[in-house]
């Protein structure tokens, strides 16, 4: 019996594996620099997508880029003028040295295929990364590596395929203005059509969504603050509004149309879930948080919390409470959301607990926060939904009379406020003012009292920044008890009061 019929299956498996080799396709390659070295404009047809890297054998990658460097510069590229580049080339040598080149040239047909010869490399070299990740899932999943777990390598799985999916597309390159100005009237349609005419999602507080006309698709909002001003609070109150105005239908052809508000990721790195959670309850139930948490409410506001908490778990909400992530898994999460879920709004509390990679971190905190930063802006365009990304301030605030906040204010403020769409500051002078009470009954007593007074449940959400609007100061009414922002009433505003 012929012994190769005997053989194992695993050992039948390991020949198999041993004969596969990487996909390509060397006459797809030769056929490409054929027409190249022809006709130059064939170039120009695969250089939007088709790098060097993407061919498989490495001397047609150098003849391609070789090629390229010189049509850009304006220059003829043909077997004569390539001919200096690789005189000495010893791989180009072992297959017929400069005259391969002339072989080249000398068996193009034309150029009219080039393109569909680019695509097909391109393919192939998708392919072969394919399977270099698929490899090194494998040796990483093999290993008993106490710093990874599985999870981890699942988001790293998901985001490499994610970069290669990325840098996998052709791109459209240039689109008629028309195309553009199409875009832009169907938002100015869904504006008017929308209640309050924004064009982005409300933030359920009026006098915000007038100053930047709602929350913009892949804008990124910096909300900074010092400790104890309110971001969290202000960030929770608009991502419970934006949730509970969700509202959408489904279309003929299977997809769904938002008509208004979003799904909500929130990313919280600070704060538990549970306390996100209380904060949201006692700003709808209207009973104070500290009350909750200590058990210290009366029967009829324990109906009235069961009751809320009812109403608010059919919200699209959805809150990630995992300390210590970096860019890369929040990407990867939220994108599972959309894909799951939807989504429509992205809250992240707050940068300063983000992590960057590894080689990143080792260049400094700035690089770290620069590619943070970097990488939100990044996702909140790839995903086409705003990000609200709170952010803490420096110490510098407190030195100065005046502590309401200013761009230059933002720790590492470089990459923050660049990247950034929309930069606002949270600022409470009733804060401030209230740990500097002079002595009871003295003159300075009386004044202090005077200005707490016009002070007392007060805020301010400074716009420092705004790409396509206006900055300027938004005051807000804040109630401390319950964590909860609501729109500002001015006394002229108030219905008269009869004896």
């Amino acid at each position: 019996m012929d012994p190769a019929l005997n053989m194992a299956p695993e050992a039948a498996n390991d020949d198999d594996e041993a004969f596969r080799v990487a996909p390509s396709n060397l006459e797809a390659e030769q056929a490409l620099l054929g027409a190249i070295l022809v006709n130059n404009e064939a170039c120009d047809r695969v250089t939007g997508f088709l790098k060097p890297e993407h061919f498989h054998e490495p001397i047609h990658a150098r003849i391609f880029e070789t090629s390229s460097t010189l049509i850009r510069a304006g220059k003829l590229a043909s077997p004569v003028t390539l001919k200096t580049y690789f005189e000495t080339d010893a791989t180009l040598a072992e297959i017929g040295g400069t005259a391969y080149l002339a072989r080249l040239a000398a068996s193009a047909t034309t150029i009219i295929n080039a393109e569909e010869y680019g695509r097909t490399i391109y393919e192939l070299a998708q392919r072969r990364q394919l399977i270099d990740i698929g490899t090194e899932i494998v040796n990483d999943a093999y290993e008993a590596n106490v710093e990874s777990s599985a999870r981890d390598l699942i988001e790293r799985a998901e985001q490499e395929l994610y970069d290669l999916a990325e840098t996998g597309k052709y791109g459209q390159g240039f689109q008629k203005f028309q195309t553009a100005l199409t875009g832009a009237i169907d938002m100015a349609a869904n504006a008017y059509e929308r209640a309050g005419g924004l064009s982005g999602i409300s933030c359920g507080l009026t006098d915000i969504d007038e100053k930047l006309g709602g929350l913009q698709p892949s804008d990124l909002i910096i909300l900074a603050g010092r400790p104890a001003m309110g971001k969290t609070s202000l960030a929770t109150n608009i991502a419970y509004q934006v949730a509970k105005s969700y509202r959408s239908e489904h279309q003929t052809d299977g997809t769904t149309k938002v008509l208004d508000g979003g799904v909500v990721a929130f990313f919280s790195l600070e704060m538990s879930s549970e306390q996100l959670a209380t904060r949201i309850l006692s700003e709808q139930s209207e009973i104070s948080s500290e009350k909750i948490r200590r058990g210290k409410i009366t029967e009829s506001e324990f109906q009235r919390l069961v009751t809320v908490s009812q109403e608010m778990s059919t919200l699209p909400l959805y809150i990630d409470d995992t300390g210590g992530m970096n860019i890369s898994q929040i990407a990867a999460r939220a994108r599972r959301l959309k894909r799951q879920r939807g989504l429509g709004l992205i809250v992240l509390d707050y940068i300063q607990l983000v992590s960057g990679s590894s080689r990143k971190a080792a260049e400094g905190r700035v690089q770290e926060v620069t590619e943070i930063t970097t990488g939100l802006k990044a996702l909140a365009k790839e995903l086409n939904v705003p990000i609200i990304a709170l952010s803490q301030l420096s110490r510098q605030v407190e030195s100065r009379d005046d502590k309401r906040p200013q761009l230059s204010d933002l720790r590492e403020s470089g990459s923050i406020e660049q990247d950034a769409d929309v930069v606002t500051f949270v600022f409470r002078e009733e804060y401030y003012l209230q740990r500097q009470e002079p002595r009871a009954g003295t003159a300075e007593h009386f004044d202090w009292q005077a200005e707490m007074e016009n002070l007392v449940g007060t805020a301010e959400l400074i716009i420092g920044k705004q790409r396509h609007g206006p900055t300027g100061t938004v005051k807000l009414q804040f109630e401390a008890s319950l964590t909860r922002f609501s729109n500002f009433i001015a006394d002229d505003h108030l219905p008269e009061m009869y004896e």
